[in-house]
């Protein structure tokens, strides 16, 4: 077992995509973690007890029954996504869901909200194209999702301009995953280094070497040690805490509220150490100097161009990508 197989191990099991899924009829729902659609659905089988007499099932989208049967399409969807599972012969039907429709529903308010905030992120693109490199991977799912024709309205362009802007927000949103990805791995490996160099070393050891008991010096901070407040919301701290490279989904707004924290209050809210915060926030710096340099650079480009205020609709880099 290579470094190399604990790391790729290790980022497979990263890659699952969180569902949640129940039967057409039946209140009671499950998650279940799968990496493509067949071993969701053999899950959903065991899960939710199907008989084998009844299958193959089908898994629709519960949201609107859209039937999920591409591979492509299922690994676009979001995390914590939500499926009905149909039976054999069973048809999917909103009026069948009765007790469960709770568990559809949202509220008129949160609906508003969601179109308040993609007009809003859509101005923000109307004003400067470059903000695109700004927002926060939420930021870009929310303007790719968004109808075409709606956004084209919104923007005042023609739907094709529209479908390479969303080839270009969905570009943004695939680089910043391949680049966690790649810090992934790379973590991962060097994970796998050093429990190998240990393993190596303790078996090195003699034998009749006696351990050293060693002092435990009292420094005076505890990680319980609540007092210290932060200014950051608690989607930013769960962001924070649980994403990997976070720096890579947050919009620039929240980098700089990050590096403005004190260390010690954020080591303290997100419950690690000093030095750990420190390199969260060193992190944060490095990729909010990217971006700005990004944007500055396209700043400097169109002044540069032949009495252009603002970046033509048309000249927007192609969704297809140069060699």
């Amino acid at each position: 077992k290579t470094p190399w197989g604990i790391a790729r191990r290790h980022l497979m099991a990263a890659r699952l995509k969180r569902c949640v899924v129940r039967r057409r009829d039946g209140p009671e729902q499950h998650g279940v973690a799968a990496s493509c659609l067949r071993e969701l659905r053999d899950k959903v089988c065991g899960v939710l007890a199907i008989d084998k007499a009844r299958e193959p099932i089908t898994l629709v989208l519960a949201e609107d029954g859209t039937i999920v049967d591409d591979e492509d399409y299922f690994l676009c969807l979001p995390s914590n996504t939500k499926f009905v599972a149909l039976a054999k012969d069973e048809k999917w039907s909103s009026k069948s869901l009765d007790s469960g429709a709770s568990w559809l529903s949202e509220s008129a308010d949160e609906v508003d909200s969601a179109a308040e905030k993609w007009k809003q992120l859509a101005r923000q693109l109307k004003d400067d194209l470059s903000n695109i490199i700004l927002m926060s991977e939420e930021d870009l799912q929310v303007l790719i999702d968004v109808p075409r024709s709606d956004l084209a309205e919104e923007l005042a362009q023609s739907e094709t301009k529209i479908q390479v802007l969303q080839d270009t927000l969905q570009q943004v949103l695939d680089r910043r995953e391949e680049e966690r990805q790649s810090r992934q791995l790379l973590e991962l490996y060097l994970e796998a280094l050093k429990t190998e160099d240990s393993i190596l070393s303790k078996a090195a050891e003699p034998e009749a070497a006696p351990r050293k008991e060693m002092d435990v010096v009292d420094t005076g901070t505890s990680s319980t040690d609540t007092s210290a407040t932060t200014a950051l919301s608690n989607q930013v701290l769960t962001a924070l805490k649980e994403k990997p490279a976070p720096e890579l989904c947050l919009d620039s707004q929240d980098l700089e509220l990050v590096l403005k924290e004190d260390a010690a209050a954020l080591a303290s809210a997100l419950g690690w150490d000093k030095q750990k915060a420190g390199a969260l926030q060193e992190a944060c710096d490095q990729e909010l100097s990217k971006r700005l340099k990004q944007v500055q650079t396209l700043h400097s480009l169109r002044s540069t161009s032949k009495g252009k205020k603002t970046l033509p609709w048309g000249d927007w880099p192609s969704s297809k990508r140069k060699k």
